[in-house]
């Protein structure tokens, strides 16, 4: 492993034997974040890294959960962290003695051990993927670090998925329990359910503004969560959008697995655009021309935000409406800005590929494989549901358990016998992707058949 990352580091582009996600990490410390690999602490965290005062439950939580584990593992001379979304340390507990070595390193409080600061390490690592994450000696992007192993997982963010913190066991010179990747599954899911709990709160919240405004007007209204999903839309808009009746958007999709994101191009911009504007959430509105419908003719459509105690919860988006401040549209891109890649790994080499490249994505436990033009390429990360995050904005969607499927590539269709539906994205391979009778519908409502 120290070969390896002598050799890459060094400006190879092979590392045999090394993790995907640990060579997916040297790639972006080494190319995008451009880490210098002889940093020996880390640097002070950015002001701007302080985290929210919305989020001070969940870090009460997790804190609590850090000095609990803290003085289980000061036997072992290990050090708990937790950090906020952005890297920034904002307590440590275990060994005395570990810690002060820790200390050394600046792994203490107020650090930032975000990968574009310090490297590949248990904290920055699990901030870009999900699930459990180890980094053992050598994986370390900064070799000041070699001597440590460490495990950490982030805890995201159930709405938009982003990573609003991390716990982290780190230990110097010795191996790290087997057990533990297990154990800090359970503590991000222990955190997760007071996120859980708060975001259906604020689906209460969302719920009850758009039930009072739906009928106060007569044009198509929806409903969204703070990260742009569908939560709720009355007849009209179902009808423009072009739902299902089955649809659960016009029932309410309480929970967040159910929401829907709407298939309006430029909508998630004007969403971001809106969520900065409004520095004064309930005195704000604003709207764009946006393609709406299956006919995509262009229409203004209205955003206000739903807030509670100041605090943006979701919005409503009213069709065919406007009022309040005009979007004004993206710049234009940077001449010579390099496309969005999906990166892949085959043979220990890092696959640059173009979303439109791959058909559709199997998972294989936690494996992920991408089926494309150039073979089966496996993805750099582990879990579909974060390849999905990856994937989506490209026209992907969530077929069934194990397969994503590339909507631009889907060729034909084809029932069995008991009526399933598979997808075949290339007649000449015979590649036959399953639907799932829970995802049959909304497919069916997607390619118009």
């Amino acid at each position: 492993m120290a070969r390896a990352w002598e050799d890459f580091a060094a400006g190879e582009e092979v590392a045999a034997g090394v993790r995907p996600e640990i060579l997916a990490s040297w790639y972006r410390c080494r190319d995008r974040y451009e880490v210098d690999r002889s940093l020996d602490a880390a640097p002070g965290a950015r002001c701007e890294d302080v985290h929210g005062v919305d989020n001070g439950v969940v870090f009460t939580t997790l804190g609590g959960l850090g000095a609990l584990a803290g003085s289980e593992v000061e036997r072992d001379g290990a050090v708990v962290t937790v950090t906020d979304g952005e890297g920034s340390v904002l307590g440590s507990w275990g060994d005395p003695a570990a810690q002060r070595r820790a200390e050394l390193h600046n792994l203490a409080p107020w650090s930032s051990w975000s990968e574009d600061s310090t490297g590949t390490n248990g904290m920055g690592t699990s901030l870009e993927v999900s699930g459990p994450v180890t980094v053992t000696g050598p994986e370390h992007w900064c070799e000041a670090f070699h001597r440590w192993a460490c495990a950490g997982i982030s805890i995201r963010d159930v709405v938009t998925s982003a990573p609003v913190a991390s716990i982290n066991i780190s230990r110097w010179n010795a191996s790290l329990s087997p057990l533990t990747p297990l154990w800090l599954a359970e503590a991000s899911r222990c955190v997760e359910k007071e996120i859980y709990r708060r975001a259906m709160v604020e689906t209460d919240k969302v719920w009850t503004e758009f039930s009072k405004k739906s009928g106060e007007v007569g044009v198509p209204v929806m409903a969204m969560d703070r990260g742009g999903n569908a939560v709720a839309a009355n007849e009209a808009a179902a009808t423009l959008l072009g739902l299902a009746d089955e649809s659960p958007i016009l029932a309410g999709a309480l929970e967040p697995v159910q929401r829907w994101t709407p298939d309006i191009p430029g909508l998630s911009d004007v969403v971001r655009w809106a969520k900065e504007r409004a520095r004064e959430p309930g005195q704000w509105s604003g709207y764009a021309s946006l393609p709406v419908g299956t006919d995509g003719d262009e229409m203004p459509v209205t955003l206000q935000m739903v807030t509670d105690a100041n605090r943006i919860v979701g919005m409503l988006c009213y069709f065919g409406m406007q009022e309040g401040e005009q979007y004004a549209g993206t710049s234009e891109p940077v001449v010579g800005s390099v496309p969005e890649r999906i990166i892949g790994i085959r043979n220990d080499r890092l696959v640059l590929l173009a979303p439109s490249e791959i058909r559709y994505a199997e998972a294989d436990r936690n494996i992920v494989w991408l089926v494309t033009e150039r073979g089966r390429i496996q993805a750099s990360t582990r879990g579909l549901d974060n390849v999905e995050r990856s994937l989506a904005p490209y026209g992907f969607r969530r077929v069934h358990r194990r397969f994503l499927i590339n909507l631009r590539r889907v060729a034909e269709l084809e029932r069995g016998i008991k009526g399933e539906l598979f997808l075949i994205t290339d007649s000449r391979s015979h590649e036959f992707v399953p639907v799932s009778r829970r995802h049959a519908p909304e497919l069916r409502r997607i390619l118009g058949v």
